[in-house]
């Protein structure tokens, strides 16, 4: 009986100590399709087995422009999330308005500093203290190609730089197949440009061109080299691209209608899905030139300032769950992405994330791993919209120089 009765107690006392700790942390975000939604889940059974609430505050639009609407009108009203999906210079944007909570306690337990590569943690810091906490890594200087259409064309290997690529999209247009599918979208657009710039002009001259926004450089003989591959590459896509989804380019490549495509490591998920196999069916490789370089794109968590104590403790044991080696290993599993922690064992994942992890180790050391400006992580969205315009008008309009095409970018530079 007084087992039981100390049973009793001892159990009563946990219960209290878990709901006095308890708290709920209320997390926007746009994971609502297959894999990202059981990674959402992953990461909520972690904080309720910690005793904390999850309150689930999905808005669906994989760009997160819905998403940030909807922020941005529950901010001004006084009802900030716990976590919200924000990446980029927009972390640094809300941190400004004094509305992020610092995650120091939980970053210096953690080792955050040692775990990032300098170049990610300083994104996911406001005056030297980390207020947001990165998710993942998508490469975007990825080039696929369908294997089996390459050799039938003769084509023996992926491309290496941009002459390659010309004589690949020659041979195989001889054989009937559209060399290279896009979707013509601003975003797809600067996706190519972005890699066309750092395959020519080199992870220095993309940093000062498209990262500092640098005049001499944006308006310099290499950016007339850049401008004039890109308008090249242009030619070899096909007359239908204008408005196609990336997704639907990325089936064109899968279904053998066209052999290579320039996108993101998401269109990963898209073989994979139609049961292809990397490195048997299709070929993963880096953008044409830019082997010894890698840009970026990293989905994190910005982490708003809460009055509630046992809901901060939540949003800190939140922090801490998505820099977890088990979170960050689920979620690029079902991602397509590469965990961002430089520590992690990549047993589990396939070639393709393999060589993209070895690479993101590799250009962090090196200082050739650098943002992308296309998918929002180098300049405020603002100046991004701008430079996308500019890009999106020459690559459309034929009758647009390379001159005025200079003039103009340095003239949405100076927008910043």
């Amino acid at each position: 009986m007084k087992f039981t009765l100390n049973l009793m107690a001892a159990s009563a006392a946990l219960a209290l100590s878990l709901s006095a700790q308890a708290g709920e942390v209320e997390v926007l975000h746009w994971w609502t399709s297959g894999g990202e939604a059981k990674a959402a889940q992953g990461l909520k059974a972690s904080l309720q087995a910690k005793g904390h609430t999850w309150k689930d505050f999905a808005v669906a639009g994989g760009g997160g422009d819905s998403a940030m609407t909807v922020l941005k009108s529950r901010v001004v009203s006084g009802n900030a999330p716990a976590a919200a999906q924000i990446k980029g210079p927009s972390i640094q944007e809300w941190a400004r308005e004094g509305l992020l909570q610092p995650m120091d306690e939980v970053a210096k337990a953690e080792n955050w500093d040692g775990v990032l590569p300098k170049v990610v943690s300083d994104i996911m810091k406001y005056q030297g203290h980390y207020v947001a906490a990165p998710v993942n890594v998508h490469r975007v200087n990825w080039l696929w190609a369908n294997a089996e259409v390459l050799k039938k064309a003769g084509v023996k290997a992926a491309p290496a730089n941009w002459d390659e690529f010309f004589v690949a999209a020659e041979a195989l247009k001889k054989v009937g197949v559209i060399p290279l599918a896009h979707g013509g979208q601003s975003w797809q657009d600067f996706t190519v440009f972005e890699s066309v710039a750092l395959g020519v002009g080199g992870a220095d001259f993309y940093r000062k061109a498209l990262v500092q926004l640098d005049p001499a450089t944006l308006g310099g003989p290499t950016m007339d080299k850049v401008l004039e591959t890109f308008r090249k590459v242009k030619s070899y896509t096909d007359k239908n691209a204008p408005g196609r989804d990336w997704n639907l380019a990325t089936a064109m490549v899968i279904k053998g209608e066209a052999g290579m495509q320039l996108m993101g490591d998401w269109a990963k998920g898209e073989f994979v899905a139609a049961g292809k196999v990397p490195g048997k069916d299709f070929i993963c490789a880096a953008a044409p030139g830019t082997a010894k370089s890698f840009t970026f794109n990293i989905d994190s968590f910005a982490l708003f300032k809460l009055k509630n104590k046992a809901n901060q403790q939540a949003q800190r044991d939140f922090a801490s769950a998505v820099m977890s080696p088990s979170f960050q290993e689920l979620f690029n599993l079902n991602k397509g992405s590469i965990p961002v922690r430089t520590d992690l064992k990549m047993d589990k994942f396939d070639d393709c994330a393999k060589l993209s992890n070895a690479d993101f180790l590799a250009t962090a050391k090196s200082g050739s791993l650098v943002p992308s400006i296309a998918h929002g992580m180098a300049v405020p969205s603002a100046t991004e919209g701008a430079i996308k315009d500019v890009v999106s008008q020459f690559w459309n309009n034929d009758t647009v120089t390379v001159a005025q095409t200079k003039q103009r970018l340095l003239s949405a530079a100076k927008s910043l």
